[in-house]
Parts: structure tokens; C-alpha cells; sequence
């Protein structure tokens, strides 16, 4: 019997649940101009109406009375409008004053060029306010406060939302709109299971919505907030592992396996891992070898925390699987800093290697292609130019992307479908939005360097004004007695025919990204560096 009488409330429930998708248009009080300043807002059905969450609140379960207001701030205060002037002081600055009242006192209102507030007030309207208390010419005073007037016979111990709203459509009316919304959803399917809420100590889909609108306090928001947070991060972490997930389908994850090059590496390096860099390789190297799923792993660590040493270890474990791994760097001058100290570590351990960019010669760029496809390299460094249709590798199983944030994920996946069930380890150090994004959410596995193997590692950034020029000029002259090399970037924000003049200058050059460079000269130093003094 028990069964029987629940079938209605489940069919119910199952059309409370898909009126979130129908159209506003099927609404009460949705018609003509309220329908189109809805869509203005970029809300097209219900679900959309439900979820434009008002982005304040008028707390009258805290109001204060004028007398009893504190100065300096933030108050809600309801009082009656008993005088309403408009002035001008100067040209084009129009000052709109209202003058409230309660049973206490009197609250002078000022707004700033808002001359229509006069024709939305009258003498006895009930205006809720709600701003920083100042005191001013012997009354208490608020300058361009939130308000809202009280057409709807709410009164104190109640908490107003207020919402966006456009043109055709009041804070009132959206109140109403949104309240014929909850009627009409109910009490539909909660998408996150119950033990999944109990676990987490959520309320219910149902009942966070209509909190979250008409909260009977301000903790009664938060906790919908928080419920609506948490299925907000929830459907973002399913979606991205959906992405990632998606784009391996039918894809055959490759097993690696570490012997002599990852030994002949490591006696190469010219120090020891240390231990957090022991770490970081070990949570790669365990997915690298796990043939059952697909590296996608971010390696985050600050300059000069050593996550070159790390990578270059992954690299070797590619080589003693007997397949092939590319570097990408985003820039020329990245790419070959690679070549350059990564590379002869390489070749110690019994490794080929090349670089490949855009100013790489036509001859030998033929080498590396046919190098590549008949599987003779086992590490290629490179710029953009690897993304390229004619870049393809024999057997790639890792892919290495420094400074990922500035790769777009077409051309991440590019690079990953030169080389089916290739793992990828991405590297940054800079934990931008979006990286965090990326990794806590799910897309990423994270491994973190946070300590320096070496204290003074690393690149020291300063900021000096144009009086402290001398310090700059003299930690050029330092580099120079340390037998190293320095250069002035002069950034240009779009091209100019100055920049290109600069170029036939002996000595300055424009790197990939089109910043002007000017090397300073080592074989002298005053005489050149005053020369050098950019305006």
C-alpha cells in the first residue's frame, strides 16, 4: 500500500525537477518587458532564475532607530521620507536630499547625480537605507546609500534580498518572480545524494534555494551558500575530470619502466635530489609506470627550486622505455636554456637530444624531423615549432610543458596527440587562478617543490625607481666581475618604427615575443652603461 502512494509524490517530484529547465515565459508575472529584462540578465529558464543569487541583503532583523544609529558605520535604518530637495551647486554635480524620519530623529540622505530618485519618492514612503552613518551640521547624514522602498509591507525583523535587476523589472517584482519560482520547483531531486549531505552537513537542494533568496537570518544564508558552493565546485571537478577523461577514450596508457639512464642521470647531476625533489619525482614516476591510467600531473614549485632536475629525470625514464619525450618552453630564450643545461646532462647519460625552434635552419630542422620519426632522439627541446604538422616523433610517451598558464589547452592536447597515451607533466611557477584552478579541481594531479636545494637559489626580483638607476647599473657592473653577461629589455606596447630602426643597431636584436634587447657590452662599463640609459 505504502508503495502505491508513493508513486504520485515520485512522478511529482520528477516534474518539480524538470520545470528547472523550462522557460520563464511559463512563470506567473513573466510577461512583455519583465520577460525581456529577464533575458537581459542572461536568465532563459527557471533553474537560471533560481540560481541569480542576490548579491545583498537588507538586514532589518538589525536595524537601528536614527537616534540610536553609531557613527561611522554601516547601518540599515527605516524611517519615513518627510522631505525630498533637489540642488545644484555647481554645474553638472545635481545632489538629491531626503530628508527621514522616525520617532527619534532626523537622517539627512544625499545622492549624487541620481535627479530621478526625486520622481521614484514621496512624502510618507517607508524607505529602508542602508550605509555609513556620518555626522555633519548637527543631523546625522548618509551619502548615496543603498535603499529600498517598502511597497510590499515588509517590515522590521525580516532580511530583504536584492538582486540585479534591468530595466522593466523592479527589486519587488524580482522578489515576486523568484518567490512563483520556488512554488512551481518545489521540492524536486537533490543531485547530491543524502549520505553524501549528511557527510558534508549540506541542507537540501530545495531548501538551500529558497534560503538562500529568503533567508530567516544571515547564518541561515551562509549555510545555503556554502550548499550551493559546494555543488557549484562539484559539478566543475566532475565536468573537468569528464574533459580529461574524455579526450583518452580508446587510448592505450603506456607502462614505463626506470634502469640505466635514470641511474647515469643521477650520477650526472652535479648535486642530490633533495628530499622534496625526491618526492615530486617518485609521485611521477609512480604514474608513469602505472599502466592502468594516464599521467596528467602538475609540478609546482617556485625559481630555483630545481623543478628542471625533476623533469629531467621523467625524461630519462622515457629513454630507458626506449620511447621519446618533448620539452615545450613558450619562448626561444626559455628553449634553449634547456638545450643548454639540460642537454649535455643528457648525453652524459647516454641520451640523444635537439632543439627546435622557429630560427632553427631549414637543413637542420630536415635532420631533426627524419631523426625523429625513425625514433633516434629520445629528447627534443622546443618552442611553438613543435606544434607543427610536420614534427612527428616515432614513439612520444611524455610530454613536458614549462610555464603551462601560458599554453592554451589546444595546444596542449596538439602536443599530446602526436604521441597517443603520452603522460604529461606540466610545469610553473606561478600559481596563478587558473592553475589552482586546474589542479585543485581535478584536472591535474600536484606535486609542490615549496624549499630551494640550494638558499640563494633562484631569480631576485627588485622594483627601483628612477633616482636608485645607480643600484641597477651597479649590479650590471657585479655580473660583469663575475665573468657573467646582462642586457637592458626596452618593452614596446605595439610595434613602431623605432623598434624596427633599433634593429639595425650592432648588438640589439628583438627576441620571439617582439621585445627590443640590448646586450651590454662586457669589455667595458661606465663608458657603456651611461650610453645605455634608456628614457
Amino acid at each position: 500500500m505504502s508503495e502505491l502512494c508513493s508513486v504520485p509524490r515520485v512522478s511529482e517530484r520528477f516534474a518539480q525537477s524538470n520545470a528547472l529547465g523550462e522557460d520563464i515565459a511559463r512563470l506567473k508575472y513573466v510577461s512583455g518587458k519583465r520577460e525581456e529584462a529577464l533575458r537581459r540578465l542572461g536568465i532563459r529558464t527557471v533553474g537560471d532564475l533560481l540560481l541569480h543569487i542576490p548579491h545583498r541583503y537588507l538586514d532589518f532583523t538589525r536595524s537601528w532607530s536614527i537616534e540610536m544609529a553609531p557613527i561611522g558605520t554601516v547601518c540599515t535604518i527605516i524611517a519615513t521620507v518627510d522631505r525630498i530637495v533637489q540642488k545644484q551647486p555647481r554645474p553638472r554635480m545635481q545632489v538629491t536630499e531626503v530628508s527621514l524620519v522616525d520617532d527619534t530623529g532626523v537622517l539627512q540622505v544625499a545622492f549624487f547625480r541620481q535627479p530621478w530618485i526625486a520622481q521614484q519618492l514621496k512624502r510618507g514612503d517607508r524607505l529602508a537605507v542602508m550605509g555609513k552613518v556620518e555626522f555633519a551640521y548637527g543631523f546625522k547624514q548618509m551619502a548615496s546609500p543603498h535603499f529600498e522602498k517598502l511597497e510590499d509591507g515588509r517590515a522590521a525583523g525580516t532580511i530583504l534580498p536584492v538582486h540585479y535587476v534591468s530595466d522593466g523589472v523592479s527589486q519587488a517584482w524580482m522578489r515576486r518572480i523568484v518567490s512563483g519560482a520556488l512554488e512551481v520547483v518545489g521540492n524536486p531531486f537533490d543531485p547530491i545524494p543524502a549520505p553524501l549531505r549528511a557527510k558534508r552537513k549540506l541542507m537540501s537542494n530545495a531548501r538551500a534555494l529558497r534560503s538562500i533568496h529568503f533567508p530567516s537570518s544571515m547564518a541561515e544564508r551562509d549555510i545555503a551558500r556554502r550548499r550551493l558552493a559546494y555543488e557549484e565546485c562539484l559539478y566543475l571537478q566532475l565536468a573537468l575530470r569528464l574533459r580529461n577523461d574524455g579526450g583518452l577514450v580508446d587510448v592505450v596508457p603506456y607502462a614505463h619502466t626506470a634502469g640505466e639512464h635514470l641511474g647515469a642521470l643521477k650520477q650526472a647531476l652535479p648535486f642530490s635530489l633533495s628530499d622534496e625533489q625526491e618526492a615530486a619525482f617518485q609521485d611521477i614516476l609512480h604514474d608513469m609506470c602505472d599502466g592502468g591510467r594516464v599521467m596528467n600531473r602538475l609540478l609546482l614549485g617556485d625559481v630555483g627550486t630545481g623543478k628542471t632536475a625533476v623533469a629531467a629525470c621523467a625524461l630519462a625514464v622515457a629513454a630507458d622505455s626506449g620511447t621519446q619525450a618533448c620539452v615545450m618552453a613558450p619562448t626561444g630564450v626559455l628553449a634553449r636554456q634547456y638545450a643548454d643545461k639540460t642537454g649535455p646532462l643528457l648525453s652524459q647519460a647516454g641520451m640523444s637530444w635537439a632543439l627546435l625552434t622557429g630560427a632553427t635552419p631549414a637543413a637542420e630542422r630536415e635532420r631533426i624531423h627524419a631523426q625523429l620519426e625513425s625514433g633516434e632522439l629520445d629528447v627534443l627541446f622546443g618552442t611553438h615549432a613543435v606544434l607543427s604538422d610536420n614534427v612527428a616523433f616515432k614513439h612520444l610517451s611524455l610530454v613536458v610543458i614549462d610555464e603551462q598558464h601560458r599554453f592554451g589547452v589546444g595546444q596542449r592536447n596538439a602536443l599530446r596527440a602526436k604521441g597517443p597515451g603520452a603522460d604529461l607533466l606540466v610545469m610553473t611557477a606561478t600559481p596563478i587562478p587558473r592553475t589552482l584552478a586546474l589542479s585543485v579541481y581535478g584536472d591535474l594531479d600536484t606535486s609542490i617543490i615549496r624549499h630551494r636545494p640550494v638558499p640563494g637559489a633562484g631569480v631576485s626580483t627588485r622594483v627601483l625607481t628612477e633616482s636608485s638607476r645607480d643600484l641597477a647599473y651597479g649590479a650590471i657592473r657585479e655580473a660583469h666581475e663575475k665573468g657573467q653577461q646582462a642586457y637592458v629589455i626596452c618593452p614596446l606596447v605595439e610595434p613602431s618604427d623605432s623598434a624596427d630602426e633599433l634593429e639595425d643597431v650592432p648588438g640589439i636584436a628583438r627576441d620571439e615575443e617582439g621585445r627590443v634587447t640590448v646586450p651590454v657590452p662586457l669589455h667595458d662599463t661606465a663608458t657603456e652603461l651611461d650610453r645605455l640609459r634608456l628614457t
